[in-house]
This record gives structure tokens, C-alpha cells and sequence, in this order.
């Protein structure tokens, strides 16, 4: 399959090659194509562009940017290269401020999710929510005690969540589907979760696991 990813940055990189070493044609999509030169070398046959060459690119399309930019990546993206795509959501809404007793600070309210935004901002896109409530390290073919991790998923468009599922379960993810787009507000602060034993203990090797009951 051929995967744009949108952004340059640890967590962009780490999926982009990722999906490399599982067999898939990537684009990353940035500002400055130039400054992932020495990646693209390392990581053949990656590519780079722009943002809109990386979404016109991709089958299926990955927005791995700051909360803060994900918008504006989105409108440069062009939502005629995003239309009727799987657009695979792992932004979260941090804000530019510290946290407070290893607590991050969001710019939502638990009202309204960025990927709400983001799906109004760019209504023909199909935005499903992944790879926000957990670190880059463990993103791809995660070996966790446990066993295969738990990624919450949610989106409005069932044929897009298909999609994202069988990619998560390619990288060693079993997933577990929230429903619609507004379950966002509930997936979305998992990060916040996520990131306090690192902020208080420097823990950053864990990942959620939902257990069932038969």
C-alpha cells in the first residue's frame, strides 16, 4: 500500500519506517522536505515531499504532527489529496504549557476532540483515531510482556477503520473499536494517562491492553 505521512518529526519518522519494513511505499510530507534527506537515505525506498505530495500520494494518509499544527498540516495537505482516504489520526491536543504533577495540559474540552475538529476542518477526509496513547518507541512491532497491546480506534467511516485495523494488527497492534468520531474525547486523553509515569517516574515503555471476559 502506498502511506503518506504527514510531519517530520519522532513519531512521523518512527511509523514511516515502520511501514517501510513491513513492505509498504511511503511518502513523508513536510515543510522541508531537504531536512529528512539523511532518513529518506537510511530508509529506502522512503521519500519525501510536501505536504500535499504526501497526502495526494498516500492510499491511506497518517497526520503525525503537533496538536498545535495538525490543522494547518490538513489545510496544506489539501482536502482534494485527503477526499474519500482513511486519514489515520495520531495527533493529540497538547497544549504549549508544563504539566501540572505530570498531568498534560489539553486545548480541548472533553466537549469536542481535535479529530472533531479535524473532520469538520476537512469533511471528505475519513479520520480514524490511532497511535495518540502511546510513546514512538513502542509504535511498531511492540514486545510487551503482556502480549499484544490494545489501540483504541474510533471514526465515522467503517470501511476506514477496516483499513487502520489491518494495519495496526501488520505492526503488532490488536485494536479495539470505540465507534463513532466523538469517542475522540475519550481517546484522546489516554495521552494525558499515558504520560504521567513518565513525567513523574521517567517510565515511557508501557501501553494500555483491554481484557475481556468470554
Amino acid at each position: 500500500m502506498k502511506i503518506g505521512v504527514l510531519g517530520s518529526g519522532e513519531v512521523a519518522k518512527t511509523l514511516a519506517a515502520g511501514f517501510v519494513k513491513h513492505g509498504h511505499e511511503v511518502m513523508l510530507g513536510t515543510r522541508d522536505p531537504s531536512k529528512l534527506a539523511q532518513f529518506v537515505a537510511r530508509h529506502a525506498p522512503a521519500r519525501a515531499g510536501g505536504f500535499a505530495d504526501a497526502a495526494a500520494f498516500g492510499e491511506l494518509v497518517v497526520l503525525a504532527v503537533k496538536g498545535t499544527a495538525a490543522a494547518e498540516a490538513v489545510r496544506m495537505a489539501g482536502e482534494r489529496n485527503l477526499a474519500g482516504k482513511p486519514v489515520v489520526d495520531a495527533t493529540n491536543p497538547i497544549a504549549d504549557a508544563p504539566p501540572t504533577e505530570g498531568v498534560l495540559r489539553f486545548f480541548t474540552s472533553l466537549d469536542e476532540s481535535l479529530m472533531e475538529r479535524l473532520q469538520k476542518e476537512c469533511p471528505g477526509a475519513r479520520f480514524v483515531k490511532a497511535f495518540n496513547s502511546v510513546g514512538a518507541a513502542n509504535m511498531v512491532d511492540p514486545a510487551l510482556p503482556g502480549g499484544p497491546p490494545t489501540m483504541f480506534i474510533c471514526g465515522n467511516d467503517e470501511a476506514a477503520k477496516r483499513a487502520v485495523t489491518a494495519l495496526l494488527g501488520e505492526l503488532g497492534w490488536e485494536s479495539a473499536d470505540m465507534g463513532k468520531a466523538q469517542a475522540a474525547r475519550a481517546i484522546e486523553p489516554l495521552c494525558i494517562l499515558w504520560c504521567i509515569p513518565g513525567f513523574l517516574h521517567n517510565q515511557w515503555t508501557h501501553a494500555f491492553k483491554l481484557l475481556r471476559r468470554d
